[in-house]
């Protein structure tokens, strides 16, 4: 056993497999992102929409929020504050093209809830969405760079 483990096959055959390994959990984050963004988006929708025809306001969210945090007690992102920030999200990017709709989508959630409470005006949105892909930066730099105001400071 020991001759094998010091045999250069072996330890590149090792070094595919863990690459292979990487690289399947870095696209099984990003499908579910992909889907969770998603699945925001049509809460957002919805949530949108039900405010508009009928009359139940702002407290709607804080009701599905408590509702389906008590259905889904597992999974986070229904809590009251988080289910705002959908509906906000949604609003945000509602009335941009699709191409804007399926490039924030890409980002994590995180990242999004960032630049929707920084940000009014969705071209400087996007400048920030584009470089963060860009950049592959993490949430930290995210806001570092909307603080030092990149978006004016490029021109």
């Amino acid at each position: 056993m020991a001759n094998i483990i010091k045999d250069i096959e072996y330890r590149y055959l090792l070094l595919e497999i863990k690459n292979k390994v990487s690289s399947a959990q870095i696209k099984a984050v990003v499908s579910v992102n992909k889907a969770l963004l998603s699945l925001y988006w049509e809460i957002g929708r919805i949530i949108c929409q039900k405010q508009k025809e009928s009359e139940y306001g702002d407290e709607i969210v804080g009701m599905l929020a408590k509702d389906l945090s008590k259905e889904f007690p597992y999974i986070k992102g229904f809590s009251r504050a988080n289910m705002f920030f959908i509906r906000k999200w949604y609003l945000f990017y509602s009335n941009a093209d699709k191409k804007v709709q399926q490039l924030v989508g890409q980002l994590p959630w995180g990242h999004n809830v960032v630049i929707i409470n920084k940000i009014k005006d969705c071209r400087e949105a996007v400048f920030y969405v584009n470089e963060t892909l860009k950049n592959n930066w993490s949430r930290n730099v995210l806001v570092h760079q909307i603080e030092i105001d990149l978006y004016c400071r490029n021109g």
